[in-house]
């Protein structure tokens, strides 16, 4: 890594930092901010397989294209990883995973191979987990440990379409999807009104007319003995709603049993522009008043007093279009009662230019055009077939740059790792969704480097939320030092970073922020360091020091 970088962290209250004013505080407890949260993505089916019996479910045997079937990762997989501690050494304090709902039975084949619905998108049933997944005590489980750990969980809701039709998987009534329309993108209504990619039935959120229930529904939960259970529960929440009993308030209503029966911590939305925008601001409300229920019903196992978490996402949406997406023909604004952040798809080019650019650029955005709200930062991800970095050769970089932007930092599974993005033999996006590379952390020591570093950074950010929360300043262009400030309440967070210093001997000007005698302790080196004639010199072997009060 050929930056050079210095975080100096005290909880410290600067009445003005242009006079060189300090008063001290005490330590305090650092505060979980959704704002600056350090939240891991990953592909539930390609993480960790932690139960080897549910790895074939439906008779899935059909040979399909390279990754494009399941590979065996599970929920019991990624519980077995928390209990180990590999999120909390990575300072993850919140992990998302794809959707863990039941899948489509069959496989596709578009002419990239036969195709499974590993990736949890194509859903048959909303109420029931896929096996191959787990089960409701694993989830039940999960959230648990998670939350033991002083880690969110996040699911992934999909209300836009169901799964593809195949030989076994029939297609919803057409009360409930349209089949017949695909979109081309050109404005507004060729973008929503329509089906995403042909064999994608779209349901049609746009309408208030009542509908019955799929027969298949019906007959399942009979066979499965819950049919009375479940429509008691449905006559009770359209009671309740005064909702008509259309297509997506039943799917609305299955989204946030999850949240009364797990005490999920909040849901990332996908396909957020393909569906009208009203229908975002009804799923906000039954989130927002099932979570305040939950928190009710089981205040012993509440973590904080953060509202539920609903990001979403906008495909193209760029940080840059504050709280505008742009259709052409009609400008939409997705957060305002309706999402707290958007997944930021500018930040991959952002993260070409200097540090000073960034960090600026991405602090001034979320104080004023964004103040109350977020943005959710990424590099690599499932469905973006042009990372940042592809091949892998900026790891150290792009970890750097990811969890020192101000903002929410997505690290999608292998970006600590440096899982490949470019599988030879796969089609489309199935190149970004290898399986994590346990092996090459356990013997490979690059990978193992690049694990220590992200572990020591996202620590860091975990426990400092002025990191990714905090307002942003240059102190000084060269050497490039700046501060970021974050105050919630009585707690007071602020952080002092530098970069571009020599390896060996650093001298550095801390007196803007520590006084004289202060005993300071470098988090990456592990050294103790205390202020003299208002500077701090470091003597260390690395390119990166992380100091805070001892």
């Amino acid at each position: 890594m050929k930056r050079l970088l210095l975080v100096i962290t005290v909880f410290t209250l600067i009445s003005c930092v242009q006079h060189k004013e300090v008063v001290k505080v005490e330590k305090q407890q650092a505060p979980f901010v959704w704002e600056g949260a350090n939240l891991y993505f990953l592909l539930t089916d390609r993480f960790n397989n932690g139960n080897l019996l549910n790895d074939v479910s439906f008779d899935r045997t059909e040979v399909a294209g390279k990754l494009r079937g399941f590979e065996g990762g599970d929920i019991q997989g990624l519980t077995q990883k928390i209990q180990e501690g590999y999120f909390t050494d990575l300072g993850v304090n919140a992990i998302w995973l794809t959707p863990i709902v039941e899948q489509i039975h069959g496989a596709t084949d578009e002419g990239t191979g036969s195709t499974y619905g590993y990736h949890g998108y194509w859903t048959r049933d909303w109420t029931a987990l896929d096996p191959n997944f787990g089960t409701k005590e694993d989830l039940k489980q999960l959230v648990e440990i998670a939350h033991s750990k002083g880690i969110r969980i996040v699911l992934d809701a999909v209300i836009n379409h169901t799964g593809p039709v195949t030989e076994i998987d029939n297609v919803f009534p057409q009360d409930w999807v349209r089949t017949d329309n695909q979109c081309n993108y050109q404005n507004y209504e060729s973008t929503v009104s329509c089906t995403l990619v042909k064999n994608l039935p779209d349901i049609r959120t746009e309408s208030n007319d009542e509908v019955e229930l799929p027969l298949y529904l019906v007959e399942k939960w009979k066979s499965e003995g819950r049919y009375d259970q479940e429509m008691a529960e449905l006559e009770a929440f359209f009671k309740r709603t005064g909702y008509p009993k259309a297509p997506r308030f039943y799917i609305i209503k299955w989204l946030t049993d999850y949240i009364t029966e797990f005490g999920i911590d909040g849901y990332r939305a996908d396909t957020v522009k393909h569906t009208e925008e009203y229908v975002w601001q009804e799923f906000k409300k039954e989130c927002d008043y099932t979570f305040s229920e939950w928190k009710k019903n089981n205040s012993e196992k509440v973590l904080d007093n953060n509202s539920f978490y609903l990001v979403g996402e906008v495909y193209n949406y760029n940080i840059s279009n504050g709280k505008l997406f742009d259709f052409g023909d009609k400008k939409v604004n997705y957060f305002d009662n309706s999402f707290q952040g958007l997944i930021n798809f500018e930040f991959k080019y952002d993260a070409q230019k200097d540090y000073e650019t960034i960090f600026s650029k991405y602090s001034n955005i979320l104080h004023t055009e964004l103040n109350g709200f977020g943005t959710l930062n990424y590099l690599s991800s499932h469905d973006d077939g042009s990372p940042f970095d592809a091949k892998r050769v900026r790891t150290f970089e792009a970890i750097t740059k990811l969890l020192l932007t101000p903002g929410t930092s997505q690290m999608y599974y292998g970006d600590e790792s440096a899982r490949p993005l470019v599988i030879d033999g796969t089609v489309g996006d199935a190149t970004l969704r290898s399986f994590m590379n346990w092996d090459d952390i356990k013997n490979n020591q690059n990978t193992k480097n690049l694990l220590a570093h992200t572990k020591k950074l996202g620590q860091f950010r975990a426990n400092h939320p002025a990191v990714g929360a905090g307002t942003h300043q240059m102190i000084t262009k060269s050497p490039y030092l700046f501060y970021r400030s974050f105050y919630k309440d009585t707690f007071q967070d602020v952080v002092v970073i530098g970069l571009d210093l020599p390896i060996g001997i650093k001298t550095l000007d801390v007196s803007k922020i520590f006084k004289d005698g202060d005993l300071i302790h470098d988090a990456y080196s592990n050294l103790d360091i205390k202020v003299e004639n208002g500077k701090a010199i470091i003597d260390s072997k690395y390119n990166l020091v992380l100091l805070e009060l001892k």
